[in-house]
């Protein structure tokens, strides 16, 4: 992991693509700007998670629930 420190207006680039930009700096939060390729998907980590747990939960079957089948 790389922690970095940036004042209003700076940055920091991922490879040749992403660009990461402080651009508003509250009591407790910062807002940045991304700019990269649309190929690139971009969401926040919490959203991340949430959706990943979300995708588990739905590939849970219930066995009781399906029909049985005769063999």
């Amino acid at each position: 992991m790389l922690v970095v420190t940036r004042k209003l207006g700076e940055g920091i680039k991922i490879g040749d693509d992403v660009e990461i930009t402080i651009v508003k700096i509250d009591d407790n939060s910062v807002k940045v700007s991304i700019n990269a390729p649309k190929e690139v998907k971009i969401l926040r980590s919490e959203l991340y998670k949430e959706v990943g747990e979300e995708n588990i939960n739905a590939s849970k079957i219930n066995m009781e629930l399906l029909p049985k089948i005769k063999k």
